[in-house]
């Protein structure tokens, strides 16, 4: 006990470790129990078993970097018996599987996650949604998903984040916001959203930053932002509210005639919203309409048949006669062939 492994690097009096591109496949076993920081990047770990790190062996150990590892799982209760952890970062892990209980069933006093570029599987995303809705990371105060392309997020993932402070969701692929909420999360002092797809934010994202107290930096840039009438509400949050990072910077994407235009210079009249679009509003006038465009053909149609009701009434008397004189023939036709008398006499003329 106290000595250092032999691919590795050890300062007893910085409680430091660094095993750093030793082309490690397993964490070492005998690894200093003074140790409080443990760098453990650029091996090849591709998984983190149960147990594998020594339990009670590493009572101190409060900051972990495992990142850059090809790591592709972390089973349950791999980070089980670390009970002083307080920072992770796991960034650079093409993970495919992450239990929930990766921390255990009693979870874990983590502060600070990093998984940048960690969560390109979508299994992975609800899995970590699912760890953290479940309250395992209660104490996390600083969360890192930057670089994962995110087109959505799980709705209610950070619900259960009461100390969060810090978010950082930037260069994903998100183009809204509508199932992310944000309430009860009274702590949180930074969200990044930069880098991403965003085209409109909508008035319920506003309200929950409104609502958010301690909340001072939102990072909007570098977003594809539509200069639509949708963002009339945007602009108008910008105007007033100090939370939005560089909000003088944010210029429009689309469409063309205002590409480029800063969203706080736009008005009304870039917009041309002076009438709103409501499209229920223009079928029920749709319909309205079709209905006396009906109603005029019909009456064109009646008037035709008044206008031509002597005609039609010869053509009726007609079309019956005509009929009554078919009828009649067959008629007659019937009574010859019942009759036998009839019938014999036209068969002895025939011969």
């Amino acid at each position: 006990p106290g000595a250092c492994p032999a691919p590795c690097e050890c300062s007893e009096p910085a409680k430091t470790v660094k095993c750093v591109s030793k082309n490690l496949t397993a964490v070492p076993p005998d690894l200093p129990p003074y140790v409080r920081t443990l760098f453990l990047t650029g091996n090849r770990l591709a998984r983190l078993p149960a147990g594998a790190f020594p339990a009670r062996r590493l009572p101190d150990l409060s900051a972990l970097n495992l990142s850059g590892n090809h790591l592709r799982a972390v089973e349950a209760g791999a980070l089980a018996a670390l009970p002083a952890l307080r920072q992770l970062d796991l960034s650079g892990n093409p993970l495919v599987s992450l239990s929930p209980q990766a921390f255990g069933e009693g979870g874990s006093s983590l502060e600070e996650l990093a998984l940048r570029g960690a969560l390109r599987d979508h299994g992975v995303l609800l899995s970590l949604a699912t760890m953290l809705q479940a309250g395992a990371l209660r104490n996390l105060s600083r969360l890192e998903l930057a670089d994962n392309g995110l087109l959505l997020l799980p709705a209610g993932m950070f619900t259960a984040l009461l100390a969060l402070r810090q978010l950082d969701l930037s260069n994903s692929s998100l183009v809204g916001l509508r199932n992310v909420s944000f309430q009860g999360l009274g702590q949180l002092q930074s969200l990044n959203l930069s880098d991403s797809s965003l085209g409109v934010l909508r008035n319920g994202t506003q309200a929950q930053f409104r609502g958010l107290p301690a909340l001072r930096r939102v990072g909007l840039g570098r977003n594809a932002w539509v200069c639509d009438c949708t963002v009339e509400d945007l602009v108008a949050w910008l105007k007033e509210s100090d939370q939005a990072e560089g909000k003088e910077t944010l210029t429009c994407t689309y469409p063309d005639k205002t590409l480029g235009k800063a969203l706080l210079k736009i008005n009304g009249s870039d917009l041309n919203c002076s009438v709103p679009v409501d499209l229920p509003s223009q079928l029920q006038t749709s319909y309205v309409f079709l209905g006396i465009v009906l109603a005029l053909i019909g009456a064109i149609f009646l008037l035709v048949l008044y206008l031509n009701r002597k005609g039609i009434k010869k053509w009726m008397h007609n079309i019956r006669d005509a009929c009554r004189d078919h009828m009649e023939g067959y008629h007659y036709r019937y009574e010859i062939n019942a009759d036998p008398r009839l019938t014999n006499l036209s068969s002895n003329s025939d011969v």
